[in-house]
């Protein structure tokens, strides 16, 4: 998806029809109110989502999960450089005097939670971060339009990055630790014990 509206929008320097209805409708409603707007804005900001990876960084390390480990570390690093440093130019899409698409903050928020997504055990809990990941995402896509850092569709393709990147690299990995982890070849029953040509026991050396 993300692919799709980077290559729609390529290049663009304003709003595309459905950009233009959404901010309109941020604006007509929220658009007074921004210390609200920053705070929907919040949960993407770095000294808000560098803590609680570390937090989950050190929870696998407890539980010796060096597999989630890893991908705590590597998938929002990878995430991030790649949205920064390889697609913003790619695309070339501007909001006033800066690159826009796709949205780094919610490469940010979206990566960080499905990371946690993939580390939860339970179905359950792991259906509740998802929900709740979606209405922060959404929360802070109202509050970047109407703080005008971004267009809808950024935020839709920056989070579009992340759900694909995410399981790509958790399968990476998994598949990295699975190889590490296979066992040499046992010897088979009935191979001789070493030192014997048959299997029976080898005779006792002359002194």
């Amino acid at each position: 998806m993300f692919l799709v509206l980077g290559l729609l929008f390529a290049g663009d320097r304003g709003f595309a029809a459905p950009d233009a209805e959404i901010a309109t409708a941020v604006e007509n409603n929220l658009g007074g109110n921004e210390f609200l707007l920053r705070v929907l804005v919040l949960p993407t900001e770095p000294y808000v989502l560098l803590p609680a990876l570390a937090l989950l960084a050190v929870g696998c390390a407890v539980r010796r999960h060096w597999t989630g480990l890893a991908l705590t570390v590597l998938a929002p690093a990878i995430a991030v450089l790649l949205s920064s440093w390889v697609l913003k130019p790619w695309f070339g899409r501007y909001y006033d005097d800066h690159l826009a698409y796709p949205s780094g903050h919610t490469v940010s928020l979206v990566t960080t939670l499905a990371v946690v997504v993939l580390l939860v055990r339970a179905a359950r809990t792991a259906l509740l971060v998802a929900g709740i990941g979606v209405l922060l995402t959404a929360g802070a896509g109202i509050g970047m339009i109407g703080l005008h850092y971004h267009y809808a569709t950024d935020v839709a393709g920056g989070a579009g990055l992340s759900v694909a990147v995410v399981p790509l690299i958790a399968a990476v990995l998994t598949s990295g630790a699975r190889t590490w982890r296979r066992p040499s070849p046992a010897p088979s029953a009935g191979s001789p014990p070493a030192g014997t040509s048959s299997g029976t026991r080898p005779g006792a050396s002359p002194r």
